[in-house]
């Protein structure tokens, strides 16, 4: 079997510094193994081999210059295929664009251009970021690399799964309920939402302005503080964004790997567990906090009672900036356009127009949430809803708010459950709703967080994930009892992973 190398971004960034590689063997080998397995996986929408491989001869000449534009030059990464590519197709994982190909790049991309980085290519998704399992995309899901029949998380399954089953060993996400560290704890990889307005949202294309923030996925919490100084910091393009500097994580990280936590306090959030949580899962996280303690760490148990409202609060707010977001496709600017033909005497008028177009390009979930948020800023019913939603997102702040003056951080389960089934919960949104459980306040309120791998749940031996949430701006924290904590726990995932590689061996076709 040929496969590509396994190591960690920031080790292969060190052996492209000493010279024991190339960049472009590196990102050949990756090209490789999605050639190989992604038949199975489908995590990728569109592979840019030609562009991946000319950026990482690129990147070797400059190594070679001795120029090279950043620690992680000649380190390929895949992208979400809802951030902005210049000259690659970006669909959201939706029909309504399909082929869409933008002229610039977001932000984010830009960076990622700029300090050297091949891509490989777009990574799949819920359609316009609506899910938590990739089942909703509109060219079919994708597969967790752990057991092909189960979810690899959502809205960024793509990027996870890319991640998790060594297709690429860096990509970009997006977290606006969850997206990024939901997937992150079923695939068994590191997934961090910075806080809001940390990374740029300019050129994501978006879903819920107040909620949606890009971030890293990887295999390691260095690797993710690598790339989060990369795509973080201010920028003038983005009104959201925030004038300071991103910090040092990577100074974080290392810090954190010696697995030393005293004078760390450690916040067990009461109404993130018990009840709906799986077992295994509570088991993992409970291994994990003992862990913290015995490194040191003051473990408290803290109280945010208005998290129990977050959810339904949430599903208010992202819908109503939804339905106004995607107004935007309206099939006269871009994308698809749907001339109804039923009546060949009748000249169809533009909203005739807009209708078919958006009937055939919107799957169900999307017209779900565009119908609800509609219906959530409709006259009479804006107070009640929408307004009211906003009042008790205000309440969850100040829930972080008096957590956060009792402890450090706060820690949970990342999500309730290992990967379900394909399947076994499309049909029920709600029941899909409930895997963001424990991710959805932070988006609420802004604040940063970081999924680590906690090891195997004892009920079906997958992933399950601890999440680790900081106070707004203090991004180095999550960095730093996220490395720890990976380091006292000593997983040994790569092995583990290996087990199952055969199975999607020669499963391209």
């Amino acid at each position: 079997m040929n496969t590509p190398d396994r190591r960690t971004a920031s080790a292969i960034a060190e052996a492209l510094a000493a010279g024991e590689t190339t960049s472009v063997a590196v990102t050949q080998a990756h090209l490789d193994r999605i050639a190989e397995v992604d038949g199975a996986v489908r995590a990728f929408l569109h592979v840019d081999a030609e562009g991946a491989l000319r950026d990482a001869t690129a990147s070797d000449e400059r190594r070679a210059a001795g120029h090279p534009w950043s620690p992680l030059d000649g380190v390929p990464i895949a992208i979400k295929d809802v951030l902005a590519t210049r000259g690659l197709p970006t669909t959201c994982g939706s029909r309504i664009l399909e082929g869409w190909v933008p002229p610039y790049d977001a932000t984010v991309v830009a960076r990622l251009r700029g300090a050297g980085l091949p891509i490989l290519g777009k990574t799949n998704m819920d359609e316009f970021a609506m899910g938590s399992s990739t089942e909703h995309s509109a060219y079919g899901p994708t597969h967790n690399p752990w057991d092909l029949d189960r979810i690899p998380g959502g809205s960024g399954g793509g990027s996870a799964a890319a991640v998790s089953a060594y297709e690429a060993p860096l990509a970009l996400g997006t977290d606006t309920g969850g997206s990024i560290r939901q997937p992150g704890a079923v695939t068994g990889t590191v997934g961090v939402k910075p806080t809001y307005g940390g990374v740029s949202r300019y050129g994501l294309v978006s879903l819920a302005n107040s909620l949606d923030q890009a971030g890293p996925v990887t295999r390691t919490v260095l690797d993710a503080a690598l790339l989060h100084e990369l795509i973080g910091g201010h920028d003038p393009l983005d009104s959201t964004s925030i004038d300071a500097p991103v910090g040092d994580l990577v100074a974080a990280a290392r810090r954190g790997a010696d697995g030393d936590l005293r004078g760390v306090r450690i916040g067990v959030v009461r109404e993130l567990g018990g009840e709906g949580y799986q077992a295994g899962v509570l088991a993992r996280f409970e291994e994990s906090v003992e862990l913290m303690t015995k490194a040191g760490a003051e473990a408290v148990e803290v109280s945010c009672p208005h998290f129990v409202h977050a959810l339904a609060t949430y599903y208010l707010i992202l819908p109503a900036e939804a339905s106004s977001n995607l107004a935007r496709f309206d099939a006269m600017r871009y994308g698809l356009r749907v001339t109804p033909d039923d009546d060949p005497d009748h000249r169809p008028s533009a909203e005739d127009v807009m209708r078919a177009t958006r009937e055939a390009g919107f799957g169900d979930e999307v017209k779900r949430r565009i119908i609800l948020g509609t219906y959530a800023l409709s006259s009479g019913y804006y107070d009640a809803y929408y307004g009211t939603a906003q009042k008790v997102r205000t309440l969850v702040t100040r829930d972080f708010e008096a957590a956060f003056e009792h402890a450090d951080v706060l820690v949970s389960p990342t999500a309730p459950t290992t990967a379900f089934r394909l399947g076994e919960k499309v049909d029920d949104p709600l029941a899909m709703y409930l895997n963001d459980l424990a991710t959805i306040p932070a988006n609420l309120s802004g604040v940063p967080g970081i999924s680590v791998p906690s090891g195997l749940a004892d009920e079906d031996g997958l992933p399950a994930g601890v999440q680790i949430l900081a106070p707004a701006m203090a991004d180095d924290r999550v960095y730093r009892v996220g490395a720890a904590l990976e380091s006292l726990l000593a997983r040994g995932w790569g092995g583990a992973l290996l087990d199952r590689a055969p199975e999607l061996t020669g499963a391209s076709s």
